[in-house]
């Protein structure tokens, strides 16, 4: 028989490790009977309780999904589908949550008939959040705007827009030309012409596109002479060796009207040896002047009584050998007591009403002694030959003398007025 002491001591070892075994079920997430976790313990769902270490403390909460970084946004200032767009819009490009990588914009413009494709430069801000465009719209046009960008959380994105651009016919376009230039090595008088083939309105809109820059940094001024002609010239002659170049940067500029200009142009040129002929027709007498010195002392004879030569400031124009002079160029007839037809082996155009400096050797008993002549500057052959070797176009031609004087745009007559007066002629 067992003592009671000892069957006491049994039953109560085995009710001890009843518990044990029944606390470490309920430590692996079982459940007691009664459907509640056991006091001191949390339910967990394939996780222990300890955590992955192995650790004994309290359960960790379940993991939550990251947001969606916000992506770069990119919009130009022309809404996608937009017609009519004004040809002088400078398209820009911002960003938003992020900067811009590249912008292109591409097309194509119908241009008397016949479509040409077209792209835009343009240039980043520092911060790379924006974009403008280097150049205008061109009429008549279909663009697409191609922005790419990247989100400040690195991801990378493309977005594109259409629009269209004002139809404008060619009677709304004024086309610039320089081609009144004189153009290669010229001489120190020589001014910048603009010519228009249609008036334009908004002068001074205009004029604020037209630049000239020179080696040398001169000072000058435009002079509005029409409403289809514009010229530049510097406050004093061209300093010898001075590189000159003129643009107009007009392509869609508003030219007042509902007008545009219709392209963007430039010209050069470079001022050669500084060359100035002063004819005094009081005394029949020419004076050369090269870079300042006297070099050339020449007999002449100018226009007679009823003829005479103008006086004034202009400049060579045209240099041609062997050229035909006929009285029906000046409105004489072609027959009578004052018709002529003549060629001439050295000629100097100085008007465009037909004066010269020319060689006139059937006039040579009049040199330095009376003016006998049409309205031309007669001299020798050897004068005018050495004249049209050593003087370039756009060498200053002074006249004096005469009770005819100089009409405005008769030739290139920039230098007929002194600066300051030359100046108001601007339209800023």
């Amino acid at each position: 028989m067992t003592p009671f002491g000892a069957r006491h001591g049994r039953r109560t070892a085995v009710a001890i490790a009843a518990l044990l075994t029944s606390a470490a079920l309920a430590g692996c997430g079982q459940i007691a009977h009664g459907g509640s976790p056991l006091p001191g313990t949390h339910a967990t769902s394939g996780t222990d309780a300890g955590g992955t270490d192995g650790s004994t403390g309290g359960s960790q909460p379940s993991p939550k999904s990251s947001p969606t970084p916000d992506p770069v946004t990119m919009a130009a200032n022309v809404s996608d589908g937009a017609t009519g767009v004004k040809v002088n819009k400078v398209i820009k490009v911002s960003s938003h949550k992020g900067t811009l990588s590249s912008v292109k914009v591409s097309g194509h413009y119908t241009d008397h008939g016949k479509s040409k494709s077209i792209t835009i430069d343009g240039k980043l801000n520092s911060a790379k959040t924006g974009w403008t465009a280097s150049d205008l719209l061109e009429p008549n046009g279909r663009y697409t705007v191609t922005m790419t960008g990247v989100s400040d959380h690195g991801a990378k994105s493309t977005t594109t827009s259409s629009f269209t651009s004002d139809e404008l016919s060619l009677d709304q376009q004024i086309y610039p030309s320089f081609n009144g230039t004189l153009s290669g090595t010229v001489g120190v008088g020589t001014p910048v012409v603009l010519t228009f083939d249609r008036p334009v309105k908004d002068k001074a809109t205009f004029e604020k596109h037209l630049h000239v820059s020179s080696s040398d940094h001169q000072k000058g001024s435009w002079h509005w002479y029409s409403d289809t002609e514009v010229h530049w010239r510097p406050a004093n002659y061209w300093k010898p060796g001075t590189t000159v170049t003129a643009t107009a940067d007009l392509n869609s500029i508003p030219a007042g009207g509902g007008e545009y200009g219709q392209l963007s142009t430039s010209t050069s040129f470079t001022v050669g040896n500084s060359v100035i002929t002063k004819v005094d027709l009081g005394s029949d007498v020419a004076k050369v002047y090269e870079n300042g010195d006297l070099v050339r002392t020449i007999q002449v004879s100018g226009g007679k009584p009823g003829w005479e030569t103008r006086s004034g400031t202009s400049l060579i124009t045209q240099k041609a050998m062997n050229y035909r002079m006929t009285s029906q160029m000046i409105g004489l007839p072609k027959k009578g007591p004052q018709s002529y037809d003549l060629t001439v082996k050295y000629a100097l155009r100085i008007t465009n009403s037909g004066e010269f400096l020319h060689s006139a050797p059937w006039n040579a008993g009049y040199f330095g002694r009376e003016n006998a002549s049409h309205g031309c500057v007669g001299m020798s052959e050897a004068d005018a030959g050495w004249l049209y070797e050593n003087a370039p176009a756009g060498s200053p031609v002074v006249v004096s003398g005469t009770s005819r004087s100089l009409d405005a745009l008769n030739g290139l007559t920039d230098w007929n007025v002194d600066f300051d007066t030359y100046a108001e002629g601007s339209a800023l």
